[in-house]
Formats: structure tokens, sequence, C-alpha cells
């Protein structure tokens, strides 16, 4: 068994909409099977939700107790 890639980080704490939003779709548009990204924000980006479904993707969000949120992102298939 193959082991997976590292997960790429998108810090996007501090940075203005749409940046955020940006970032995460370049980066998955290069994202290979298997692969992960994390995005990095002070708040939940609930309308990114829609978009990684949309566009077969699965995410899995963790808020930190200093409200740091980090959304972990795969391909749906390799969820």
């Amino acid at each position: 068994m193959k082991p997976s890639p590292a997960p790429v980080i998108v810090d996007a704490r501090g940075l203005m909409p749409p940046e955020p939003l940006n970032l995460t779709l370049e980066a998955l548009d290069v994202l290979p099977p298997g692969g992960e990204v994390i995005l990095l924000l002070y708040r939940e980006p609930t309308p990114l939700y829609d978009v990684l479904r949309r566009n077969g993707f699965t995410h899995r969000t963790e808020i930190s107790g200093g409200g740091e949120v980090a959304v972990h992102i795969r391909h749906a298939a390799h969820a």
C-alpha cells in the first residue's frame, strides 16, 4: 500500500474573502488521489461546504478551543 502524500496546508488565517476560497480551490485543482488539503481559518467557511460537495470533495471540520478552524478536505472517493 502506497503512503498518502503529505497534506497541503492552506493557511488563510487573516486573509480577506475571496482569497481563502481561491487558494483552497487552487490547491484542490492539483490534489492527488488520497491527498488532503487542510484549510486553516479563524471562522467556519460554511459557503465552502456546498462548493466542495458539488465538486466531489468531502470535509471534516475541527474547531479548537481558541476559535481556530481546520477544515480537512479530500476527494469524496478517498474519504
